[in-house]
C-alpha cells in the first residue's frame, strides 16, 4: 500500500496520515510534496504554479478522487455497500429467527433465570407481567442451509442460498437514536464520520461525475425522524458526507440552474469562483477550501450525471416487474432498490437506503405484513437483479435495523400486540461481496432472548464490512483533537467465519 500525507481537516492542528504500526517516518506523496514546496517556496511564482495545478486537479471531469488510502490494504471482495436499513427495529422473531418454545408457552412469564438482570426500555421495565408471546406468522425452512423464513418474506426465503443469515447481532444501545447513531457511526454519540463517509475518505469514488456516498430515504414513512447526522462526515472533510437524493424532480437539492442560466454561464461562473477559491487557499492551506471546490465542481458534473441515473424509465419491463408494482413510483422503497443497482453499477461506492416505521410497541400482527409486503420483493429483486448484471459478486448487500424486538408482549397480551426494544440478540442478513452464499451464521437462546453461540457485536460487523472492502479497520485512521480514530474505535473483529 501507498502511504500518503493528509493535511488535517480540523482548524486546530495538522497531522500525518500512516500506513499502519511499524511505520515511523510517512512519506509525502508526489502531488502533497509539491504542494508543501509551493507553500514554502512563497507566494511568487510558486503560487500561480500551484493555482495552475489545482485548476486542473478541481475539475471533477478531468480526475477521480482516489481516497487517502490510494488502493484497498489488501486484495478486496467487495468494490461497493449497499445497506438496506429497516429503520425501528424489525422483529427478529416474527422474521428471521424461529422459535416455536415461544407459542408452546405463549401467555408464561419469561423466566428470572432467562432474563438475569439485564436492563429493560422504560416502556415496559415497569410491568408487573412481562408474559412470553408466540409468533402468529408461519415459518419454513429454506435453501440447503436449512434456514427458517417466516412467510411475510417469501421472496427473501426464495433468495435463501444467496443470503448469509446472521441470528447472534447485538448492540449496547436500547433506544432508537443512539441505536441507529451506532449502526451508521460505530458510536451511539452523533457527529462521528458514517460509515459512507469513511469508506470515500479511505478509497474515494469510482465515477468523478457521481458522489461516492448516496442516501436515499422511503417517502413518507413515519417512525422515528432520520438526522442527516446518519449519514454526516463528522471530523472528516465534507466532500466526504452523504449526498441526499429525494424523490422529485430535482433529486438533488440547488443542483439545476435557475431560469435564465445557461450551462455556459454556469461553468464560467464555476470557473471564477474557484479561481477566488484558489487565492484564497494560496495564502490559507486550509483543505476545506480544496473541498468546497470539489463540492461545486462535483454539482456540475451531477446536472447530467444524476437525471440519466434517476432515471428508471430506461429499464425494460422485465426488470421492473423483478421489483414490483410500487418500482414506478418516485421514492418508494422499491424504487430506491432499482436506483441503487443503477448507482452501484455506474461506480458509486455507498449507497444508503433508509425504510421506515419498523416500531412496533403495538399493532405488529397487522403492521408488521405491510412493511414486508413494501420491502421483501425489492430487496429480493435486488440481489436478483445484481446478480443477472454480473455485480452480486463485488457488491456488498446488508439488510437489517438498529436492535431487534423482544420475546414478551410490552403491555397486556391482546390480539394487537407489540414488542419493546431488545439489544441482546437480533438478526440481519448479507448477500454477495464476499461473504458465505446460503449460510446462517450465530444462534440464539430457545426463548430468543440471550445470544447461546457465536455473538456478531456492531463494530466486528463494520470490520468484517470492512475487511470485504480491502481495508484493515485497524489502519483507516484519522487525527483528531490529539488522538486517532477510526470507524471501529478500539473495538470490532473480522468474523472469518462468514467470508467466502
Amino acid at each position: 500500500m501507498t502511504t500518503r500525507s493528509v493535511r488535517s481537516e480540523s482548524n486546530s492542528e495538522s497531522h500525518r496520515f500512516s500506513a499502519g504500526p511499524g511505520s515511523t517516518r510517512p512519506e509525502l506523496s508526489q502531488r502533497d510534496g509539491r504542494r508543501d514546496f509551493l507553500f514554502r517556496s512563497g507566494f511568487g511564482l510558486g503560487g500561480m504554479a500551484l493555482a495552475e495545478m489545482l485548476s486542473k486537479e478541481s475539475r471533477a471531469d478531468e480526475r477521480v478522487d482516489r481516497g487517502i488510502l490510494g488502493e484497498p490494504h489488501f486484495a478486496p471482495r467487495a468494490k461497493r455497500i449497499i445497506c438496506l436499513f429497516m429503520s425501528g427495529g424489525p422483529s427478529q422473531l416474527d422474521l428471521l429467527d424461529y422459535k416455536p418454545l415461544l407459542n408452546q408457552r405463549h401467555g408464561e412469564q419469561l423466566p428470572d433465570s432467562v432474563r438475569g438482570t439485564q436492563r429493560l426500555t422504560g416502556m415496559s421495565g415497569n410491568q408487573s407481567s412481562i408474559p412470553l408471546v408466540g409468533s402468529p406468522f408461519k415459518f419454513t425452512q429454506h435453501g440447503q442451509s436449512g434456514a427458517w423464513f417466516s412467510e411475510l418474506l417469501p421472496h427473501t426465503a426464495a433468495m435463501s442460498d444467496d443470503l448469509c443469515v446472521i441470528r447472534s447481532m447485538y448492540t449496547e444501545a436500547i433506544n432508537h437514536g443512539p441505536g441507529v447513531t451506532m449502526l451508521q457511526t460505530g458510536t451511539q454519540i452523533a457527529g462521528r464520520p458514517s460509515m459512507g463517509a469513511w469508506l470515500s475518505y479511505g478509497l474515494g469514488q469510482e465515477n468523478a461525475s457521481l458522489p461516492p456516498f448516496v442516501v436515499l430515504i422511503t417517502r413518507d414513512k413515519g417512525g422515528q425522524p432520520l438526522g442527516a447526522h446518519l449519514w454526516g462526515s463528522g471530523f472528516l472533510p465534507s466532500r466526504h458526507q452523504g449526498v441526499l437524493f429525494r424523490a422529485a424532480q430535482d433529486p438533488v437539492l440547488y443542483l439545476g440552474n435557475p431560469a435564465g442560466v445557461s450551462a455556459d454561464s454556469r461553468r464560467m461562473l464555476l470557473d471564477r469562483l474557484s479561481q477566488l477559491h484558489q487565492h484564497q487557499l494560496a495564502g490559507t492551506p486550509d483543505a476545506e477550501i480544496q473541498s468546497r471546490i470539489d463540492h461545486y465542481e462535483m454539482a456540475y458534473a451531477m446536472q447530467s450525471s444524476v437525471p440519466e441515473a434517476s432515471n428508471l424509465a430506461s429499464e425494460p419491463k422485465s426488470v421492473l416487474d423483478l421489483y414490483g408494482s410500487d418500482v414506478t413510483t418516485p421514492g418508494t422503497f422499491a424504487a430506491n432498490c432499482l436506483l441503487a443497482r443503477r448507482l452501484a453499477e455506474r461506480g458509486v461506492r455507498f449507497i444508503q437506503l433508509y425504510h421506515q416505521d419498523w416500531d412496533h410497541h403495538g399493532g405488529l400482527p397487522s403492521a408488521l405484513p405491510k412493511l414486508c409486503r413494501e420491502t421483501d420483493q425489492p430487496a429480493a429483486a435486488l440481489v436478483q437483479d445484481l446478480k443477472r448484471c454480473g455485480l452480486l459478486e463485488d457488491t456488498l448487500v446488508v439488510w437489517g435495523g438498529e436492535f431487534g424486538r423482544t420475546n414478551y408482549c410490552q403491555g397486556k397480551i391482546q390480539p394487537s400486540f407489540g414488542r419493546d426494544h431488545h439489544p441482546r440478540c437480533f438478526s440481519i442478513w448479507m448477500a454477495g461481496g464476499g461473504v458465505k452464499a446460503g449460510s446462517v451464521y450465530g444462534e440464539t437462546c430457545e426463548f430468543g432472548y440471550n445470544i447461546s453461540t457465536d455473538g456478531l457485536h456492531v463494530h466486528d460487523l463494520h470490520a468484517t464490512m470492512m475487511h470485504l472492502l480491502g481495508i484493515d479497520h485497524e489502519r483507516l485512521t484519522y487525527k483528531f483533537q490529539g488522538r486517532r480514530y477510526r470507524l471501529t474505535d478500539v473495538h470490532g473483529e473480522v468474523v472469518k467465519a462468514i467470508v467466502s
